[in-house]
């Protein structure tokens, strides 16, 4: 759409918007890029998500839109070319509830997990190994949903990206590669593409940008 304006208000760390990212970039979609500073919110973040006050924040033509699914579907609905969510009704369905499967069930565990420690800890661990494995059944061909990257592998990859850093940081095993070899595999490939790899934080900073959170909230919690 020739003279339109995309923009999306973002944080580099932040896997919410690197769905937004990944989304724009598979499908080719020329947009302006403004990194935001949480701890010290832009006039343009408050305007554009006066509700929330998080990013991203998808701005079209002077319309904003927050909540990284409902961008992705928008996106999706606006750009027809390369589609992200399946024609069919049934297999459209799947996607959103995979997709949603995932912010309700993994993302929660996962920041317990993160942030907590103990017994609370172990067994949020645990509920995020028994939530994998589930979505594990999920997957079908290369891809998530088929042979090319679709709207759960961009709505669901980045996990692949952010536990083995968890793990990392809090010494717990979260994805066990034997028991999940389909879902392990559907990672490594999902993240080594080009295009999705383009958009990846740089390891480094990102292990360090999370060991500095978790040390800033266990302290405060003490």
């Amino acid at each position: 759409m020739a003279g339109e304006s995309v923009t999306l208000i973002g944080l580099w760390s932040s896997p919410f918007v690197l769905r937004v990212k990944w989304a724009l970039e598979v499908k080719g979609i020329e947009y302006q890029y403004v990194e935001e500073d949480l701890s010290n919110k832009s006039a343009m973040l408050l305007q554009y998500n006066p509700v929330y006050k998080k990013v991203p924040v998808l701005v079209h033509d002077g319309k904003p839109l927050a909540e990284s699914l409902v961008i992705l579907e928008y996106i999706d609905e606006t750009w027809k070319q390369t589609p992200l969510l399946p024609h069919d009704p049934y297999e459209k369905a799947k996607a959103r509830f995979w997709s949603r499967f995932v912010d309700e069930k993994c993302v929660p565990a996962l920041i317990t997990t993160f942030f907590k420690g103990g017994e609370e800890q172990q067994k949020a661990g645990q509920e995020v190994r028994e939530n994998l494995k589930i979505l594990e059944g999920g997957i079908e061909g290369k891809h998530f949903g088929g042979e090319k990257i679709g709207f759960v592998d961009i709505a669901i990859g980045w996990l692949g990206y952010w536990i083995p850093i968890v793990e990392e940081i809090v010494g717990i095993n979260l994805i066990d590669k034997e028991l999940m070899p389909k879902l392990d595999a559907w990672f490594h490939d999902f993240l080594e593409h080009p295009v999705i790899k383009e958009c990846i934080p740089p390891r480094d900073k990102l292990l360090n940008h999370n060991k500095a959170s978790r040390k800033v909230s266990t302290s405060s919690s003490t």
